[in-house]
């Protein structure tokens, strides 16, 4: 195991008990799960059988579930398995979220080829993967003819962010996401390991298997997650620019920007 691997999963486990809370799932969060439950509910048929690839705490899966779809979900955290396999129970619906501690890097140990409808991954947990490629090709290998893939991915190019970070003079954390390969990103006094990307950059690992369908910006105009107080300060100011991140965050020139992006790829 890749000693990168093992500190981001130590990273995890150690947020695993109140990774529900502020750190992981505060409003703004909550705002970029919402929008892309949205697309998951677009893109994919309710009943059909998904993978998610860093399911956390289980949220999305439960939600899913909840609502009619089947859900494997995994994670390269033991804790966040568990944690999901919990929230699955309490909401009675472990007859459709099967919670596996599969790391993204690891799905050649599923089985059932070409018998998912999609998969997806949501806020980054694709970050961390050491090899796109790879993820690539097994999802290809798990996925049904015409299966599709949505993913919401930590960007390169964040507006909000390299201003906040020049405004305290802080220039090279402001070059953080500009790194071609890995970096250290503290979280709880642990390490994750995260590789930054632009959309089509992402998007180039998946080409010999997938087309690309759509991809949008999220955080654009709004700030990302870890600038709550604009929100806290500006309620009508962070709902307005909210707005304008789902109306314009998908044009051309604009929709490669924001703290994370959204990408949608069907199955050639």
């Amino acid at each position: 195991m890749l000693p990168q691997l093992r500190d981001t999963q130590d990273a995890f486990d150690s947020v695993a008990a109140d990774y529900d809370g502020p750190r992981g799932n505060n409003d703004l969060i909550q705002d970029m799960r919402g929008e892309m439950w949205r697309w998951l509910e677009t893109t994919f048929p309710l009943g059909a059988r998904l993978i998610d690839l860093g399911c956390g705490t289980g949220l999305d899966a439960v939600h899913l579930a909840e609502i009619g779809f089947d859900v494997t979900a995994t994670d390269w955290s033991p804790l966040m398995v568990q944690r999901t396999a919990e929230r699955a129970a309490a909401c009675q619906v472990t007859d459709r979220v099967r919670a596996l501690n599969v790391g993204a890097h690891e799905l050649h140990r599923l089985d059932d080829a070409a018998g998912f409808d999609g998969a997806y991954s949501n806020l980054g947990p694709l970050n961390c993967v050491p090899d796109l490629a790879d993820v690539a090709r097994e999802c290809a290998r798990l996925l049904k003819p015409d299966g599709a893939l949505v993913f919401t991915v930590i960007g390169r190019f964040c507006p909000w962010e390299i201003a906040h970070y020049v405004r305290q003079g802080r220039w090279a954390r402001a070059r953080v996401r500009f790194a071609r390969n890995v970096v250290p990103v503290g979280m709880n006094n642990h390490t994750i390991w995260t590789r930054y990307y632009a959309p089509r950059e992402f998007y180039a690992a998946f080409a010999p298997y997938f087309s690309l369908e759509h991809f949008r910006g999220m955080c654009v105009f709004a700030p990302p997650p870890y600038l709550t107080g604009v929100r806290q300060k500006f309620p009508r100011l962070h709902a307005w620019l909210w707005g304008l991140d789902k109306v314009a965050a998908g044009w051309p020139l604009i929709r490669s920007t924001g703290d994370h992006f959204l990408i949608v790829m069907k199955k050639r």
